[in-house]
């Protein structure tokens, strides 16, 4: 999954797929269509996990930012420094 999602559009064919499958006869349809559900609740779940990591980086890089007395064009720096602080966090 390259790029990100939208959590609303995941939810919808989550809530669509299972409706289906709800009224669905055949056994192997039913397994397709609720494999299938599970799959979409994996990426929808990846997804919202890529987005709060991304928002966790967001906010410690704009405290870097701040601390350093908000200079001008280090942005990509202050990300990387957060995105490496958060990853070792997560290590520990």
């Amino acid at each position: 999954m390259d790029e990100i999602e939208d959590p609303g559009d995941l939810e919808r064919k989550i809530d669509q797929a299972s409706r289906i499958a709800s009224r669905v006869n055949d056994p192997t349809t039913y397994q397709r269509l609720a494999a299938w559900v599970d799959e979409l609740r994996q990426r929808l779940q990846k997804g919202l996990a890529a987005r709060r990591a991304r928002e966790r980086i967001r906010i410690r890089a704009h405290e870097l930012w701040e601390q350093h007395g908000r200079p001008v064009g280090r942005d990509e720096e202050f990300w990387l420094q957060a995105e490496s602080e958060l990853s070792e966090d997560r290590s520990e």
